[in-house]
């Protein structure tokens, strides 16, 4: 099994992990509010955290699946090396904005709330726990696309 093999196990067992406990979460929070009639007070910001690392982490995902949104209709209609060519250039700009955008923009915010000591309020967790998401989706694309460049035939 290669490196990359292994990442997207891990990677797809992880988000289908955070998925459940969504759900359950969920689950707890109708519960609670329309059965017990006394709201669960953590139940809204645990979903809400939960989601960020859900769409974050699931971007990357599928970002190494090559299953994002792409317009096609250039490539298509060019050769074969053409297509190649275009497609190097679509991926260095990809890891160009997952480099500036997630992984230094996002160590930066998880530094700055660190430091700052910010908490969430109900859970009472550091929010720079909650940022990391950022930063580590950023270095699984940069990965993921420098493995597909050098995949590139």
């Amino acid at each position: 099994m290669t490196l990359r093999n292994r990442i997207d196990k891990i990677l797809s067992i992880a988000l289908i992990l955070i998925m459940a406990v969504m759900v359950v979460n969920v689950l707890w929070q109708v519960f609670t509010r329309f059965i017990v009639g006394d709201p669960s007070s953590f139940t809204d910001e645990l979903a809400r955290y939960l989601m960020i690392w859900l769409g974050i982490l699931g971007a990357a995902y599928v970002s190494g699946r090559n299953m994002h949104v792409a317009i096609d209709v250039l490539p298509l209609r060019s050769s074969d090396k053409t297509q190649r060519k275009l497609k190097r250039v679509v991926y260095v700009l990809i890891i160009v904005f997952a480099l500036f955008a997630m992984v230094i923009g996002g160590l930066r915010l998880v530094y700055i709330t660190y430091v700052l000591n910010q908490y969430s309020p109900a859970l009472q967790i550091p929010l720079a726990v909650v940022y990391f998401a950022i930063p580590l989706s950023g270095v699984l694309i940069i990965y993921y696309k420098v493995s597909d460049i050098l995949n590139l035939s």
